[in-house]
């Protein structure tokens, strides 16, 4: 099937990294739509809890090159509106 070992470790090492990049993005989904469901049944200890554990998935997922930091950069600012928006509606 490849031409060289080295392709055939090539693919085994894409194998190994996609599956790790749809786990951390799958992570982020969840998290972002725990904390999206805290947000809207207005519970704010909840949503504090969510929100930080949202961010910190964003951020390691950013770090480890799963996403662009444009894109956490992004999402960060979405979900920490969103966050402002629960606290500021009392």
């Amino acid at each position: 099937m490849f031409n060289s070992s080295s392709a055939a470790k090539r693919e085994r090492q894409n194998q190994k990294r996609r599956l790790r990049n749809r786990e951390t993005k799958s992570a982020v989904r969840t998290a972002v739509k725990g904390f999206q469901l805290a947000a809207q049944s207005q519970d704010k200890d909840l949503a504090k809890e969510k929100f930080d554990k949202a961010i910190k998935l964003i951020d390691t997922a950013g770090s480890k090159g799963v996403f662009h930091a444009n894109a956490v950069s992004r999402k960060k600012s979405r979900l920490a509106a969103q966050y402002n928006a629960l606290n500021k509606a009392e």
